[in-house]
């Protein structure tokens, strides 16, 4: 059997811990916990509906918010859909302007084109050279008829962190409602949603070793009267998102929760020191380069663009699991939509990998990584010809 690859895709999906592993079993099977929570007549739903509140419970503390303000959805996508659609359906889709930015993720970007095309105005936000989008940025682009400004938390290519409080205050004055997708900064970055001028925010469990397919939004007092539902049928969850709860992958993305807050200060100074230990050798070959802030960012995500020399990307792809630009856009074999625009074009974008660290990275499997990649750094055709 051969050896599997050395995993460096952390932004792209975690694997479960086997702790929450262990909680998500024990909601299958007829001796687990496997009622309907909406079943509130007997014992099984009301021990699924204990079990749920707890996770939500556990979701809201990592975060800083109440947990009757946290919504459980499919993931971040359909958190994503719900808050720009549902803000732009509770006012009427047609006219009005929301704001976002170049370099959001797809779900952020299809969904605001879908908007556009119903008749709103978007302005698109440039980032810098820093790959940050700035508060002035968007005091610059608010208009008297912007009602909803959306903006990622942390640059899934990238790694870069957005100023968000500084960010939402500008749009509070302007009485717009404030999105943030936080699907790549929950358990990295400390969020507090109780002080931060954010009304609504996304997560999802399988960016924090969580399983696939659950995911929240945070519905702050500002949008609760102006939000509308996406998916109907039963009064689900306030009535935002009808469905019955999936019980097993609720309870396991907030056992994920719990364990990012546990392990935050350890965790994050742990993913520092290999990220040092790898940017330390790489960025002494010739021509590396670090795409975005060295300083306003995450430790655990690295775009680095390589020298004019040749790439063996596909050597590397079979001892390196990395990305070569985010999970969203490898199906379409297009350049990074996010290094385009910070000024890349298609042949340096396909000299650029993205490596992102996680949990269960060694300094083994750091000084492995850089052996194979300074090996496939002068061998054959760079990504884009």
């Amino acid at each position: 059997m051969n050896k599997r690859p050395l995993y460096f895709d952390y932004a792209a999906t975690t694997p479960v811990d086997e702790r929450v592993i262990k909680v998500m079993v024990e909601c299958l099977g007829f001796n687990g916990n496997f009622g309907n929570p909406a079943s509130s007549s007997h014992a099984f739903g009301q021990q699924a509906r204990q079990s749920v509140e707890q996770a939500r419970q556990q979701v809201a503390e990592l975060v800083g918010a109440q947990a009757d303000q946290i919504v459980w959805t499919s993931g971040a996508t359909e958190s994503n859909n719900l808050a720009l659609k549902g803000v732009a359906q509770a006012r009427g889709v047609s006219g009005g302007h929301i704001i976002t930015s170049q370099i959001e993720h797809k779900a952020i970007l299809d969904t605001a084109k879908q908007l556009q095309d119903a008749g709103v105005a978007v302005t698109y936000l440039v980032p810098d050279a820093e790959g940050l989008i700035t508060p002035q940025a968007v005091s610059e682009a608010m208009r008297d008829d912007t009602f909803l400004v959306s903006l990622m938390l942390v640059n899934n290519e990238l790694g870069t962190v957005s100023d968000i409080p500084a960010i939402g205050q500008v749009v509070r004055n302007r009485d717009a409602l404030f999105h943030v997708d936080a699907a790549q900064g929950a358990g990295k970055v400390a969020i507090d949603l109780a002080e931060w001028p954010v009304d609504l925010m996304s997560f999802s469990a399988h960016k924090i070793y969580g399983p696939k397919g659950i995911g929240a939004l945070y519905v702050g007092p500002q949008a609760q009267q102006r939000l509308q539902a996406q998916i109907h049928g039963g009064g689900h969850e306030g009535g935002l998102r009808s469905g019955t709860l999936a019980t097993h992958q609720i309870v396991a993305m907030g056992e994920a929760f719990a364990l990012a807050a546990a392990l935050f200060d350890d965790e994050k100074a742990t993913i520092v020191h290999l990220r040092e230990r790898l940017l330390e050798q790489l960025l002494g070959l010739p021509g590396v380069r670090l795409n975005g802030s060295a300083t306003q960012r995450i430790p655990h995500t690295l775009s680095l663009t390589f020298g004019e020399g040749e790439f063996n990307v596909a050597t590397l792809g079979q001892s390196i699991a990395f990305s070569a630009t985010s999970a969203c856009n490898s199906a379409s074999n297009a350049p990074s939509h996010v290094l385009l625009a910070l000024g890349h074009d298609a042949r340096s974008a396909g000299r650029t990998i993205r490596l992102s660290l996680g949990r269960f990275t060694t300094e083994q499997d750091i000084d492995q990584a850089v052996e194979l990649i300074k090996a496939a750094n002068a061998s054959a055709p760079a990504f884009w010809q």
